[in-house]
């Protein structure tokens, strides 16, 4: 029974790392087009840096850790 708990937390952290990584590159490629656009300076271009600095930091625990 515990092989099945692992094996499913296994997944469900697999699934965090994945939906991280889809987030940040999400994050990146808006940051992009504001940058394309000339509105870095914009709210939603700071609120999306310091959302790509937090997802970045996440994304390299995990890959610490091999996930």
């Amino acid at each position: 029974m515990a092989e099945k708990d692992d094996t499913a937390r296994l997944a469900a952290y697999d699934e965090f790392a994945a939906s991280v990584r889809d987030e940040l590159a999400a994050t990146v490629a808006r940051m992009d087009e504001l940058a394309a656009a000339g509105k870095v300076k914009t709210a939603t271009y700071r609120q999306l840096f310091a959302a790509r600095v937090t997802l970045k930091e996440i994304d390299a625990r995990l890959r610490e850790r091999g996930l």
